[in-house]
């Protein structure tokens, strides 16, 4: 047993106090003072009888916890005060009620956040770890702050690590960098990003973490001599101008170094640009572009600047709030070395996020500053009932990818993620303006919705009242944004279609005597093996149900003799009846389709994962046995993607059911005046046809046209071609096989 001298531990505890008070960025009034004092007193009579697993006193954690806050994040009194308290509620008896008694109903609030995110129960499978992360995210709607105390949370977990088991370290790491790396750094806190990113591979790849470690150590006078000699040089023109600024070198941290080897397979030394400078210069606002500029000048005209990796974000301002210009030039012995040019307001919005925002915008509160923070991180919340895993997968794509920048036709600017399309874009306008695309210009010239945008690209939407989303819009957007939104006016569409499908359904069942109700409706369901009363009605809606099944199903029904036995025999419905009603469409995964075009090719399912429909797979061209297809996650999966990844083609399964596809229809007939009127009004008035192209041509008196319609099933292009032909003067409709 260590003994413990309380004395030296307590003295120890009233200095980290002090020390709280005395780094704390905001500037804290003596009414603040108290309200951290009283924090203070609370956490610690709480926490009295506790330890950590390193045996020290369990409060020197939420005093930990409290000056990340206060000093790295920027908060202010109440979101001290709230780390302060963080962990008292959950470990011990004192109650929220007891917190806002004894403070105010925001700190309460705050700190109940906290006590919810750690209540999830978590488990090692990822969706549990994501479920988790969706709570925590589903908290913004209370207060962001509660994000923010997280953050400073994990990181001093991430810092007090060495006393725990191998396996949990590991598994606290990985959810580091999945979760909250990415999260810090749509928040715009750089530095503590980069702590839990450097401290996440620590624990995930020790040796890799070590062996970086112990490289930057021996080059470390290296390095130093070299920005030194580059800084020097600066200087002496620096002072010439009159500019008063501070040099720092910088370098990369461990992750990105490590993240820099893998994508370039190179090794430590290889990698060229493993630090940076930084010059911070004071400034008016008013001249802030100009001296950036200015000093742009000043580098570029000792070293040759690399045009290609110049990055103005000064004059667009990345969306998470960075500002700063950032020059690669070539530096003596041949090294690339990146100079980053920021104001002194600037480089604390780097280090701060948002939390300096404010500082600098008169009349502005920390409750003002929060709010653009929010809002960064509200658009991910519009459709939380989409799967976990998927929840987080959207929610890094959109924290994580880089940025483009494009200009709408008033010639405002638009930041976008990397590998966006023109009808990302639509989406970013607004979603009405989405929802209604017709077709989008770039750079004035007509280009498909599935168009890729560039940095630069002016972007013009062409909207219709009438437009409406497809299945295959979800294809062409990459943002979660438009993705949640196209989503969602699908399953708009498709209770409206089934709406319209009860009502033929109740008439239809009518001619054969048959009154629609509940065991009706059940009986159905099970008839035509499908899941949901929702996906009986759909496909009644869209014809996929023909009259000769519904009669079928009538005379099964009526068939005393055989329902006789079936009552006899102990019947189970293959669907229980309150998964009948979900107003959902289920899908029944029985096709699997390769590439962009949807192909439909011969293939096996590879034995070594046994993918089943609705797995996430792709295919393997292989060289004796054609198209293999295996599970995203395969063991194999990453061997054959580095190697081979020539021969990898995208595949997916669909439900036949709900999957257009495209007829060609040939028309032959006599030249009626008004003929193509009439020929065009049929095929749009028909419920569920698209026409993709149509040619016409007449000669002598007779009329040929080809139309490629895009239709949902067989029983709907039936329906219209008997529609062409009953136009006058049409002699013969055929639909063409081959193209």
């Amino acid at each position: 047993m260590i003994e413990i001298d309380l004395e030296k531990e307590n003295k120890a505890i009233a200095q980290e106090y002090k020390e709280l008070l005395r780094i704390s960025y905001q500037t804290l009034s003596d009414e603040d003072k108290k309200l951290i004092r009283k924090a203070f007193d609370v956490s610690v009579e709480a926490h009295k009888e506790q330890r950590r697993k390193s045996g020290e006193a369990y409060i020197f954690h939420p005093i930990a916890v409290a000056k990340i806050v206060a000093s790295e994040i920027g908060l202010g009194a109440t979101s001290i005060a709230a780390a302060l308290l963080h962990d008292v509620v959950e470990d011990t008896p004192t109650t929220i009620q007891d917190i806002e008694r004894l403070f105010n109903p925001k700190v309460a609030q705050i700190v109940e956040g906290l006590t919810k995110i750690s209540m999830v129960q978590r488990d090692l499978n990822v969706s549990m770890q994501a479920e988790n992360f969706r709570k925590m995210i589903l908290t913004l709607n209370d207060d962001v702050r509660v994000i923010l105390i997280k953050l400073a949370d994990r990181l001093h977990n991430m810092q007090t690590m060495d006393s725990m088991q191998e396996d949990k370290q590991t598994k606290i790491a990985s959810e580091t960098l999945y979760i909250y790396a990415p999260l810090a750094h749509r928040l715009g806190l750089y530095n503590i990003k980069t702590k839990l990113e450097d401290l996440g591979l620590k624990y995930t790849e020790p040796a890799v973490y070590n062996e970086i470690v112990s490289k930057i150590k021996e080059t470390k006078e290296e390095q130093d001599a070299y920005i030194e000699a580059i800084s020097n040089i600066l200087k002496t023109s620096l002072d010439t101008e009159g500019i008063d600024y501070i040099i720092k070198g910088r370098p990369k941290s461990i992750y990105s170094i490590r993240r820099k080897m893998q994508a370039q397979n190179v090794s430590f030394d290889e990698v060229y640009d493993k630090f940076a400078l930084r010059i911070v210069y004071k400034s008016t606002p008013h001249d802030e572009k100009f001296i950036a500029w200015k000093i742009y000048s000043i580098v570029t005209d000792h070293y040759r600047p690399s045009p290609s990796r110049l990055r103005d974000w000064i004059s667009s301002p990345k969306s998470t709030g960075y500002e700063a210009l950032h020059i690669t030039v070539m530096g003596p012995k041949g090294r690339w070395i990146e100079v980053q040019v920021r104001s002194e307001r600037m480089d604390e919005i780097a280090e701060k996020g948002y939390a300096a925002h404010y500082k600098y915008k008169n009349g502005a509160t920390e409750e003002s500053g929060l709010d653009v923070w929010l809002n960064l991180l509200k658009e991910a919340l519009e459709n939380s009932e989409t799967n976990a895993v998927n929840f987080v997968e959207d929610f890094k794509m959109n924290l994580y990818s880089k940025e483009i920048f494009v200009f709408t036709p008033k010639g405002e600017i638009k930041s976008l993620p990397k590998g966006a399309t023109s009808l990302d874009f639509a989406f970013s306008i607004h979603s009405e303006i989405g929802i209604r695309t017709r077709g989008t210009r770039v750079n004035g010239k007509l280009v498909p919705l599935n168009f890729e945008l560039k940095s630069g690209d002016q972007i013009e939407v062409i909207t219709s009242q009438h437009q409406k989303p497809t299945i295959n819009w979800l294809d062409y957007v990459t943002t979660s944004r438009a993705k949640t939104k196209i989503k969602n006016v699908l399953n708009e569409n498709t209770k409206k279609i089934g709406e319209e499908g009860k009502e033929l359904l109740t008439r239809k069942l009518k001619h054969l005597k048959i009154t629609l109700n509940e065991s009706v409706v059940n009986e159905l369901v099970n008839f035509f093996k499908l899941k949901t009363s929702l996906d009986l009605f759909y496909r009644v809606g869209i014809g996929a149900i023909e009259n000769q099944q519904l009669k079928d199903y009538a005379a099964q029904k009526s068939n005393s003799f055989i329902n006789f036995f079936k009552n006899k025999i102990k019947r189970t419905a293959s669907t229980a009846d309150e998964d009948i009603h979900k107003p959902i469409i289920s899908s029944n995964y029985d096709m699997l389709v390769f590439g962009k075009e949807h192909d439909k090719l011969d293939y096996k399912l590879s034995p070594c994962c046994n993918p089943i429909p609705g797995d996430d797979v792709f295919g393997f061209v292989t060289i004796n046995e054609g198209i293999k297809v295996h599970k995203k996650d395969c063991p194999n999966a990453i061997g054959m993607q580095s190697n081979y990844a020539y021969r990898i083609m995208t595949a997916k399964w669909i439900d036949s059911s709900q999957e257009e596809f495209k007829a060609i229809i040939n028309i032959t007939g006599m030249d009626v005046l008004g003929l193509t009127n009439q020929l065009t009004k049929v095929i749009s008035n028909n419920m569920h046809v698209n026409i993709q192209s149509i040619s016409l041509s007449t000669e002598a008196g007779i009329f040929h046209g080809q139309v490629a319609v895009i239709v949902q099933n067989n029983t709907i292009l039936k329906k219209l071609i008997n529609n062409i032909k009953k136009i006058d003067g049409i002699d013969k409709v055929t639909r063409v096989y081959k193209t």
